[in-house]
Parts: structure tokens; C-alpha cells; sequence
């Protein structure tokens, strides 16, 4: 399986400390359906994030785009207290986007990572 973040989310991300390889561990748990991400209908997911050296509660929620044994994509993130729930017209578009991303070409995926709006982790 193909990882993905996109831009947006790397710089959360690093801002945030968190690191590729802790990402990499939580889409592995996906991919084998031993995680605790929320479906949430059209191949997005709501995962819960613990903040490095704290707990889920004060956490973060991950919003990814995910196809079983093909390509997960980090794309957004937040801090529990700052958003509770999706709002319907929000899943809705992620859920556009979701089918975009996950239809995306060899050529369309290297095109986005050599321009930046995508990084690969390995």
C-alpha cells in the first residue's frame, strides 16, 4: 500500500511533531483493520490521534482517504477541541475529493509529488 500526505497536512504535521514513521504504524493498523477509524462512507476516515506524550482525548482527528491494500493519503487535521463533528456539506466534499485522489494515475500521483502538493512516506 501507496502512503500519502498531502501538503496541507505535512505542515500540520510538522508543526504538530508528528513523525512519519508514527503515521506510517497507524495506516499499517488501518490497512489491516485493526484501527479504531471511524468509516465514514466513501472511502473517508476520521482517525483519533494521540499528541506525542499525551492521550487520544486531547488529541488530534485525521481526516484520510483511504482504499484497502492500494493508497491511504493523510489530508486534514485538527485538534479535538477545536471541531467536534463533520458537518454534512464537509463529508460530502471530502468525500469528492476522497474519489479523486483515490482514482489519481501513476503520472497524476508523481506530477503532485515532484510539485509538492503531495509526499509519499516510504
Amino acid at each position: 500500500m501507496r502512503i500519502f500526505k498531502a501538503k496541507w497536512f505535512t505542515k500540520f504535521a510538522q508543526k504538530a511533531n508528528i513523525k512519519d514513521t508514527d503515521l506510517k504504524a497507524a495506516a499499517d493498523l488501518i490497512d489491516r483493520g485493526e484501527s479504531s477509524a471511524d468509516d465514514l462512507g466513501g472511502h473517508v476516515f476520521k482517525l483519533r490521534f494521540a499528541r506525542p506524550g499525551e492521550g487520544k482525548r486531547g488529541g488530534y482527528r485525521f481526516i484520510l482517504f483511504f482504499r484497502k491494500g492500494e493508497k491511504l493519503y493523510f489530508y486534514f487535521a485538527y485538534p479535538k477541541a477545536k471541531l467536534d463533528n463533520i458537518e454534512d456539506d464537509e463529508l460530502r466534499d471530502y468525500k469528492a475529493l476522497a474519489k479523486a485522489y483515490l482514482d489519481f494515475t501513476d503520472e497524476q500521483i508523481t506530477a503532485r509529488l515532484k510539485d509538492g502538493r503531495l509526499k509519499e512516506i516510504k
